[in-house]
């Protein structure tokens, strides 16, 4: 059975920084292509970044590009979303999720889902 489970969400100022973590289990993250997306109160669920089968291409989303990194602890099959200069639109629930999908920006792509963390972001 997979679970993702994220952690690392928390309440910072703008300029601020956060390191949100994903942990994998009952799958393997070379297997898959893993991805962060996040939802504001009254928003879609819009893509963050992915990264293909560990250590492979990244993937970011205009909005956070230059801002976000996404990686991999192959060791403790987890997934990293180092988040610099936060901005108060950054405000969400992240989520971690993972798919065997090229398509890797659609939510829809995505078989498993985490429960979320949230991330506050004060002006």
């Amino acid at each position: 059975q997979v679970h993702l489970v994220e952690s690392g969400g928390g309440l910072v100022q703008t300029g601020g920084s956060l390191r949100l973590s994903c942990a994998a289990s009952g799958l393997a993250l070379s297997s898959y292509v893993m991805g962060w997306f996040r939802q504001a109160p009254g928003k879609e669920r819009e893509f963050v970044a992915a990264i293909v089968r560990y250590g492979g291409s990244t993937y970011y989303s205009e909005t956070v590009k230059g801002r976000f990194t996404i990686s991999t602890n192959n060791a403790k099959n987890t997934v990293v979303l180092q988040m610099n200069g936060l901005k108060p639109e950054d405000t969400a629930i992240y989520y971690c999720a993972a798919t065997t999908s090229s398509r890797n920006t659609t939510p829809n792509a995505y078989d498993y889902w985490g429960q979320g963390t949230q991330v506050t972001v004060s002006s």
